[in-house]
């Protein structure tokens, strides 16, 4: 391929794994940056990304251990940054050394803090904002299932903002432009705040809280106060690749919780498959680390910011740092749904 992009990819997680090595099949130069055992396991096997309905794909990549080593490779036009946002930090630490050296930054990551933490060191000429919507699985290191597929948007006003969202589009990654990031970045948030907290809080499927009249109240009151910082942000809702949001606040903020709860348990059940949300996975693996700080905690902080009460964004974001920290144990609230209705109450 002429004229080939040439990427930097943070980590051979399940978004980078996904765009960087769709991008890779395309023809365009990715080197990642692993640990070291993951790096050897990604030179050795290369990556594999297994589409819906269709047989898996592979393709080989360079994998190194630090940006010193990945900067020797020359000069590159992007880089894809999908960290988890606990890790952003570290990252940014890792970076300085090198920073008139690297290339405007990507920023796929969940919540909306991530690109003003990124601009402070990159300066802000060199952060894209953009989302992923589509569902990925992640087997091991550099081996990934679309779980199914949505699509990526990518906010405007970079010079290579549409470039990107070509040659993603002529990978597959049904890729869209987007004018504002904040309503794009805080779209996306919305959705990921549903049936996520609390089922790590509870150890409880997204169906059964959704199955709980109590437990539905909480989950609409959390994106209720998420909706009214939005409005005092002036930010407004929109419609992410295949995933209507704008559909999701409206019911939220205007139909009878009878009528919105099928609608919205049906969408949940059918984006996430039987698989549990994110928030539960790092909780019940013992990492001690979750990204709900970045999510509902990021509610409560603008809502602080702007005078909005968030008390259920707080409550679930207190109560899921507690237990990942060990201050309280995990077993305090497992399957005891009336236990945290009785301290949101």
């Amino acid at each position: 391929m002429t004229n080939s992009l040439q990427m930097l990819v943070f980590g051979a997680g399940a978004i980078g794994t996904y765009i960087g090595g769709s991008l890779a099949l395309r023809g365009h130069r990715a080197v990642f940056i692993e640990r070291p055992e993951v790096a050897t396991r990604v030179r050795a096997q290369g990556l594999r990304i297994e589409p819906p309905d269709s047989p898996p794909r592979h393709t080989e990549v360079d994998c190194v251990t630090s940006v010193k080593e990945a900067l020797a490779y020359g000069a590159f036009d992007v880089a894809i940054f999908a960290l988890k946002s606990y890790d952003t930090q570290s990252a940014i630490e890792g970076l300085a050394p090198h920073l008139k050296s690297l290339p405007p930054f990507l920023c796929l990551q969940n919540g909306v803090e991530n690109e003003a933490i990124l601009a402070r060191s990159l300066g802000a000429d060199r952060v894209i904002a953009g989302t992923v919507t589509s569902a990925i699985g992640r087997r091991a290191a550099g081996d990934v299932v679309v779980e199914r597929l949505r699509g990526v948007g990518i906010a405007d006003g970079h010079p290579m903002s549409r470039r990107l969202v070509d040659e993603m589009q002529a990978a597959g990654l049904n890729a869209r432009l987007y004018s504002q990031a904040a309503g794009m970045k805080w779209s996306k948030l919305l959705t990921n705040l549903l049936a996520n907290a609390t089922s790590a809080i509870l150890d409880m499927t997204p169906a059964d809280i959704f199955a709980h009249p109590g437990l539905y109240r909480l989950e609409i009151e959390q994106l209720r106060e998420t909706l009214a910082v939005m409005a005092s942000l002036g930010i407004r809702p929109v419609n992410l690749p295949k995933t209507p949001v704008q559909t999701l606040a409206f019911a939220v903020r205007h139909l009878p919780l009878f009528l919105s709860r099928p609608l919205l348990a049906r969408a949940v059940g059918s984006g996430r498959g039987g698989k549990m949300p994110s928030f539960h996975i790092d909780l019940h693996s013992g990492s001690g680390r979750s990204e709900v700080d970045t999510l509902n905690g990021a509610v409560a902080r603008f809502g602080e910011k702007t005078g909005i009460p968030t008390p259920v964004n707080r409550l679930l974001t207190d109560t899921l740092l507690a237990l990942v920290s060990g201050s309280v144990q995990i077993e305090e609230f497992a399957h005891q749904p009336e236990k945290l209705l009785k301290a949101w109450q």
